[in-house]
């Protein structure tokens, strides 16, 4: 019996940027008695179907966005006579959906790497169970990946997992309702471990694949002291002390090494943190900026963010502490005018964030702004007989680019005003003047050349997804991975000290 895994994708540009957590740590979870699992990662390679073969299982994870091919993917394998496996987000939402369309076998909810055996054994007696709950583990059993799996030349960065959970409640985000409220973080030995690990295998650059770098903020702390009980407080403060004790541990770590990670703006009413993050080699932070105005903060539960001049000055807090913020906007919002698309983008230049990304208010499913859209559908309209409230189940070139209406502005000028915010952040001239950070020439080259490269990937909210233009940018994207990825990695076991204790 081989074990199959597949991150399905309908888009490959033959080097992928990130490694795709989930596959290496389920391959680290398969017990040694079925042997070493097959991996593949289509935002690399589609899979080849003749190496899946009767009695073999295919575990496949989906979110909402890849759910299409991945089912795509189950209905091929359980053709083949294959046990059908699926996880992730999207299924441990919709079991049901996973079978009735994708043919599962099984589903497993919730986390999986604690149960994943018993599926291979149910599996191997020829009897899986239709649903296994795997819950939320705590943090201490979360697991590292089995590297010694990656494809040679597959990706510019890895990733590791230091706590799951978000204690935040953003309406437009299902972590906190998935993953949970609680932040379930691992042990610094075990995240340190695995960090000299993909160093070893070449690896410099390293996404922190967390739900909230920053689960405890000052204010909760502010609050939690204010109670009579004051257990809470110290559970907030252990929680706190584990990520200063972690990046204490990452600080001893070779300077080479840089880390990218995601949190919440508040970090930057915390100068005490975002020391210890520079110290520890985080140089670079994914913050959910997501509006630039007060009434659109407001609609999406996420008016503890800053708005106006307040904003452009947090925001260069983080530079201030030699941390690279990527600010995430979002448009579409029911407040948003014309005037608001400007506005953002005068604000992320004058913010002086390194990158940005500018995304269309999509409803994900396990969200409030989900379930309150889904409830306003009283006669859902249908594209090829699919309700648009069930949009995951179309082919990525038959969706729709707004789901909502919007009270004010038409989908094509909310589309075509978020493509000229793209193209503004992302102008030759633009992208030169925020490298001046850079000393060098080769520098500042590289960083015009990575920031092509993040706009040709991402920058398709505004267009047709099968018009020429996104054909161009994907050949664009296709030709500069290859020598982005040179920038980022080193050679194998290439003689790095930690602290006296060498790598070869």
């Amino acid at each position: 019996m081989q074990v199959h895994l597949v991150n399905p994708s309908d888009v490959s540009f033959g080097v992928a940027v990130i490694t795709p957590r989930w596959l290496y740590v389920l391959a680290a979870a398969t017990p040694t008695q079925y042997g070493t699992p097959h991996l593949v990662d289509e935002t690399l390679a589609q899979i080849n179907l003749d190496d899946v073969a009767p009695g073999d299982v295919v575990g496949i994870s989906i979110h909402t966005g890849n759910a299409h091919r991945g089912y795509e993917v189950g209905n091929a394998a359980r053709g083949r006579g294959a046990y059908v496996v699926y996880g992730g987000i999207h299924a441990s939402l919709y079991p049901d959906e996973a079978r009735d369309h994708g043919r599962a076998h099984a589903v497993v909810k919730g986390d999986g790497e604690l149960v994943w055996p018993s599926v291979l054994e149910h599996c191997a007696a020829g009897a899986p169970l239709g649903t296994y709950e795997g819950g939320r583990i705590p943090g201490a059993s979360l697991r590292g990946g089995r590297w010694d799996l990656l494809p040679e030349g597959g990706y510019m960065w890895a990733s590791v997992q230091t706590v799951r959970g978000c204690p935040k409640h953003c309406s437009f985000c299902s972590v906190w309702r998935t993953d949970g409220q609680q932040p379930r973080a691992r042990t610094a030995t075990d995240v340190v471990d695995e960090l000299r690990e993909l160093r070893s295998r070449g690896f410099r650059f390293i996404a922190l694949a967390d739900d909230n770098f920053y689960p405890v903020t000052k204010t909760d702390l502010a609050m939690a002291s204010r109670r009579l009980d004051r257990s809470g407080l110290q559970a907030l403060e252990d929680v706190r002390q584990e990520r200063f004790e972690l990046m204490r541990r990452m600080s001893e770590l070779p300077n080479d090494m840089v880390f990218y990670t995601q949190i919440t703006m508040e970090a930057a009413e915390d100068p005490e943190f975002l020391d210890a993050m520079r110290k520890a080699h985080i140089r670079g932070a994914l913050v959910g900026v997501e509006s630039v105005t007060k009434e659109g903060l407001k609609s999406i539960y996420k008016d503890f963010n800053f708005a106006g001049d307040a904003l452009v000055a947090q925001l260069q807090k983080f530079r201030d502490h030699d941390i690279h913020v990527l600010a995430s906007f979002i448009f579409g919002l029911p407040t948003d005018t014309p005037a608001t698309f400007q506005a953002t983008a005068d604000l992320a230049h004058a913010s002086r964030v390194s990158f940005a990304q500018f995304v269309l208010l999509t409803p994900f499913p396990g969200t409030i702004d989900f379930q309150k859209w889904e409830d306003s559908q009283q006669e859902p309209p249908r594209i090829d007989g699919v309700p648009v409230t069930r949009h995951w189940l179309l082919p990525p070139k038959r969706r729709p680019k707004i789901y909502a209406p919007h009270p004010t502005m038409s989908a094509d000028q909310i589309r075509e005003l978020t493509q000229q915010t793209w193209d503004s952040f992302y102008s030759l001239p633009a992208i030169w003047r925020r490298s001046d950070f850079l000393q060098s020439m080769k520098g500042r080259l590289a960083f015009v050349l990575i920031s092509k490269l993040y706009r040709q990937m991402y920058a398709n909210t505004g267009i047709a997804t099968d018009s020429a233009r996104h054909v161009r940018a994907s050949r664009m994207a296709r030709l500069i991975a290859k020598p982005c990825r040179r920038l980022f990695v080193a050679k194998k076991g290439s003689g790095v000290i930690f602290r006296g204790q060498s790598l070869q």
